[in-house]
């Protein structure tokens, strides 16, 4: 968030489940916290009231367990980002922790993070980090970037 509105992006929307997230993000970034949208609310069920450009999950897909939960999430990440959209959606790799914060998570590559999305959805491209913890341990991340189809593939002409 503070990168995007460093860099000038305008019409910025932060969603989080935790009101004390966004508290504490808005007062990180003072006054420059009202070039933003802030919105308290779960991403499953969260109804989207306009369309968006990008799409960026910094590692809330992972939480989701339980598979009716990543539909109702794939359906809201339908719903707001346009078609030619991008999604970038960070997730624990395969070879990263198999918990967080006490929680379960699912861990993912970028293939099996694109069969959830479907087929709406085309990978444009993915990358591997490692992330250092304040306890000094690392925890295997993998970013991927994938493009909302303008038509999905499967009603394309070719």
């Amino acid at each position: 968030m503070d990168n995007l509105v460093d860099r000038g992006f305008e019409d910025v929307t932060v969603l989080d489940l935790s009101d004390a997230a966004l508290q504490a993000a808005k007062a990180r970034l003072k006054g420059r916290a009202a070039q933003a949208r802030w919105i308290v609310a779960d991403a499953t069920v969260w109804e989207p009231v306009k369309s968006y450009d990008v799409w960026h999950d910094r590692a809330a897909f992972h939480f989701l367990t339980e598979e009716r939960d990543r539909a109702a999430y794939v359906l809201r990440l339908q719903r707001a980002l346009k078609a030619g959209g991008h999604a970038i959606i960070a997730t624990f790799a395969l070879d990263g922790p198999e918990r967080c914060s006490g929680l379960p998570v699912v861990r993912y590559d970028p293939e099996s993070l694109g069969q959830n999305l479907g087929r709406e959805f085309q990978l444009v491209d993915s990358r591997k980090h490692a992330h250092a913890t304040p306890w000094a341990s690392n925890q295997s991340f993998q970013f991927s970037v994938f493009r909302r189809c303008l038509k999905p593939p499967h009603l394309s002409d070719d």
